[in-house]
């Protein structure tokens, strides 16, 4: 589990894909103090688990289902990315509840200032904004921020400057991909919600039973 504070922003050395195997090395350095082979860190709100581990970087095997899901898929030697690594017991809930599960993308539709902040409006699919409500919480890029509005085909976040020099979000321009993650705590309002499906009849009786010879 992860709390969308992004700990440091690292550089993509290799990605490489093959068939249905691929994997992506990633310098960093704060997010390796204290990793070891196995530990999750979220990579653009990705989690992924690391494979090799060196002092400078590590490395993370990729799913295809991963790839088409988010934003990976379009990453390159150079690219940079949020990390934060899993939250510790002891650790202080700074942002919200992040699986780091990705729900699907959106693009980045429009950016303007708004005084020392800067508006972010982002276009998403009706699956994932049906999720999203207005001074919830919502993570893109693995960045853990409030709704500021929504509307039938988008929702808009308003980033402070720190936010924004301290993750991808500060280098991101309108048309740009980026991974969304919904407050997990809506997604199982919702199921528990829903009433039990009536389980179907099998179609054996006292009478079947009988003239079966039971």
């Amino acid at each position: 589990m992860f709390t969308g504070i992004i700990e440091e922003v690292g550089t993509v050395k290799t990605v490489q894909r093959s068939g249905s195997s691929s994997f992506i090395e990633i310098e960093a350095k704060k997010v390796l103090e204290g990793t070891h082979l196995g530990d999750s860190i979220a990579v653009n709100g990705v989690c992924l688990t690391v494979t090799q581990l060196s002092s400078s970087h590590f490395r993370a095997d990729v799913m295809n289902e991963t790839l088409s899901r988010s934003s990976l898929g379009q990453l390159r030697s150079g690219s940079k990315v949020d990390l934060e690594r899993a939250m510790a017991a002891n650790g202080r809930f700074g942002g919200h509840i992040v699986s780091g599960h990705i729900d699907g993308t959106g693009t980045i539709s429009e950016i303007k200032g708004d005084g020392i902040a800067v508006w972010y409006t982002i276009t998403a699919a009706h699956e994932i904004l049906r999720y999203i409500v207005e001074k919830g919480s919502v993570a893109i890029d693995g960045i853990s921020l409030t709704v500021a509005a929504v509307t039938d085909t988008s929702f808009s976040v308003s980033v402070i400057p720190h936010t924004a020099a301290q993750t991808v979000l500060g280098t991101k321009k309108a048309g740009d991909i980026v991974n969304l993650e919904n407050d997990i705590i809506g997604k199982y309002v919702e199921k528990l919600m829903k009433p039990a499906e009536t389980p179907k009849a099998s179609g054996i009786t006292m009478e079947f039973l009988a003239k079966n010879g039971f």
